[in-house]
């Protein structure tokens, strides 16, 4: 989270300051219409910026994965970046709509208008940009409703995920309309400083990667075919073990233990992240994926998946690979978060790497004993200590039980997957008694 804070915090710096080099000077005398004509440049710049940066990680760049722990971080700076340019973008719609409003009240007096430079004294494309005012101001009005509704319906919980993914797709469709709308009314003299050098390649960044987004092209190259072989339904659990695999000659990279991917059974649907909770075999060519029925899509996945069916695979994606020099781990799955654990026990059973003590949490509010048998045979294969707790039985996990039941937790790592307000509360806790922050690692499992 403190990438996400930094970058976040870091952009907005870097777009202020050279936004600041541009406008260095105070407008005097300062008034109303002085600070509107100033900040209406600013907002503009910093919506447009960030917005471009997140057109770009809509993406999907894997290469950017390691400096931001995984895409789910990623995602994460993306709605952040969203809601920032929302915010901006409604204070500059008012500052442009709401003093024209005010204007027409009464409540304001509009100064006469200066002169506007002589057709000489501008460049041809300067000249261009002046007739094309009009329009731009236009375009980017009912751009900025459209892409203020469908930034609103991104954060709402309960809007269905497939429709999520269209209405969030015609954002695409808005971004394009405000690059015109910003390379037109940006002040001109901006394109030959270090604001415009930097605003200019992000907004023609953003429009390569809107024009991907359109066609449907994120992630084209991680996309492989595969056919769903098997599947098992734990209904006490809510649960769905689907094994896939993959057609020969689709080229998988192979996989880590805790990393996901999108399926897609069908294009209308599009696709759905999930974690992986297989080890990757190169000769089997299988994934094994585990979904809880949370939601209309995984709730209607034992009726829609049949064996034998087509799918689409794309991926790997993430950075949660246990991977770290403490001589102890801590896995806390809860609920359907124990899918990458299983996967992990898995690789590690077959290498047969016995180097850090593991004790694993799982958390439960249901036991099935189908399910708990195979969790346990995985325990017993990887050499871990593994800790089942179901709710009504055992009580609720915190920290405290975690270090009444590991000894020197101070020296190991928590990794955890499961729902996020347990594991901020788990992180807070095990922070207050001494665990470094930066030794508790989150899977934030969310791609909205």
């Amino acid at each position: 989270m403190n990438r996400i804070k930094h970058f976040l915090t870091g952009a907005l710096a870097l777009l202020t300051a050279l936004w600041w080099l541009a406008e260095p000077a105070s407008p005097q005398p300062l008034t109303y219409f002085a600070f509107r004509t100033v900040y209406m440049q600013y907002s503009g710049v910093i919506a447009m910026g960030v917005m471009s940066i997140a057109m770009l990680l809509a993406l999907r760049p894997t290469w950017l994965e390691s400096h931001f722990d995984g895409l789910d971080k990623m995602y994460r700076l993306h709605k952040w970046l969203g809601i920032t340019a929302l915010v901006t973008s409604v204070l500059h719609w008012w500052l442009g709509q709401g003093t024209k409003w005010m204007v027409g009240w009464g409540w304001l007096v509009r100064p006469p208008r200066g002169p506007r430079p002589a057709p000489p004294d501008q460049s041809w494309i300067e000249a261009w940009f002046n007739t094309q005012r009009h329009l731009a101001e236009s375009v980017g009005e009912w751009a900025f409703y459209a892409a203020a509704l469908l930034m609103v319906l991104a954060l709402v919980k309960r809007f269905p995920y497939h429709w999520f993914a269209k209405t969030h797709q015609l954002l695409a469709v808005a971004y394009l309309a405000l690059v015109f709308h910003s390379a037109v009314l940006v002040k001109f003299a901006y394109w030959g400083q270090p604001v415009g050098w930097v605003l200019a390649p992000l907004m023609a960044g953003g429009t390569v990667a809107a024009a991907l987004v359109l066609l449907g092209r994120m992630g084209a190259r991680r996309k492989v075919q595969g056919t769903v072989t098997a599947l098992t339904q734990y209904t006490k659990l809510g649960t769905l073990e689907t094994h896939i695999t993959l057609n020969p000659g689709s080229h998988w990279p192979g996989h880590a233990a805790g990393q996901f991917a999108f399926v897609t059974i069908n294009r209308k649907e599009g696709a759905h992240p999930y974690t992986i909770a297989s080890a990757w075999n190169a000769d089997t060519r299988q994934l094994t994926f585990i979904t809880k029925a949370l939601g209309d899509h995984t709730r209607q996945l034992p009726a829609l998946l049949q064996p034998d069916m087509a799918v689409t695979v794309e991926g790997p994606y993430g950075r949660f690979n246990f991977e770290d020099d403490q001589p102890r781990q801590i896995w806390v799955g809860a609920g359907i978060g124990i899918t990458p654990f299983v996967a992990r026990m898995k690789q590690l059973a077959a290498s047969g790497a016995r180097d850090v003590q593991i004790d694993l949490f799982h958390p439960t509010a249901q036991a099935d004993e189908g399910a708990l048998a195979k969790l346990q045979a995985d325990a017993r294969a990887a050499g871990i200590r593994l800790h089942v707790l179901v709710d009504a039985r055992d009580g609720h996990l915190d920290g405290e039980r975690i270090r009444r039941a590991v000894p020197r937790w101070q020296e190991a790592s928590v990794w955890f997957c499961g729902p996020v307000p347990f594991g901020q509360a788990l992180r807070a806790d095990m922070a207050a008694s001494g665990l470094p922050r930066s030794a508790f690692h989150q899977e934030l499992f969310h791609m909205r």
